[in-house]
């Protein structure tokens, strides 16, 4: 889609989604990963894991989708690949990432304190993920840990106001 991409990157309730949709109403060309190229499947069988087994205790369920939730690779290259428009913007949070990290010439990570994480967390209406005890547990630990996120990209924070957050990643992409 771009002749340059980025990667909007963070924990659950970050903010990605809210970028993204800043992003297209602003007039660029923005990817929302979690609703447009997420799937579930097992990385080790291959196997679509969309419903996950809900007699599974629920920490485990929740680790399971967590770690099962990624992106469709050749997708994101063919999105890539596309030189329609100047820039596109890639936002969400995929586990397979470091698949097609050498797609961007940046990646940006949204980054919030823990109480603007819970704060978010209990806001959200259109997304529920965050809502049971061990989703939002499995949520606090890789925010405290960062190990799902990619870790050379430029860190933003996302506890400024949205423009503002925007505003400063095409500060980054303009320069």
């Amino acid at each position: 889609m771009g002749k340059r991409n980025y990667l909007i990157e963070g924990v659950s309730g970050t903010g990605k989604t809210s970028v993204c949709q800043e992003l297209r109403r602003r007039g660029y060309a923005a990817i929302n990963g979690d609703r447009e190229l997420r799937y579930q499947e097992d990385p080790a069988t291959g196997e679509n894991t969309e419903d996950v087994d809900q007699s599974l205790p629920t920490s485990l369920s929740a680790k399971l989708r967590h770690e099962q939730n990624i992106w469709d690779v050749e997708k994101v290259r063919r999105l890539a690949a596309n030189q329609d428009d100047e820039v596109t913007f890639f936002c969400g949070g995929s586990r397979n990432f470091k698949e097609f990290i050498d797609l961007f010439d940046e990646v940006f990570i949204l980054d919030v304190d823990a109480e603007t994480l819970n704060e978010r967390l209990d806001r959200r209406a259109d997304d529920d993920w965050g809502k049971s005890k061990s989703e939002r547990e499995l949520i606090l630990r890789l925010h405290a840990t960062k190990e799902d996120i990619p870790s050379n990209g430029i860190l933003v924070d996302a506890t400024q106001p949205l423009v503002n957050v925007v505003d400063e990643i095409l500060s980054h992409v303009r320069a």
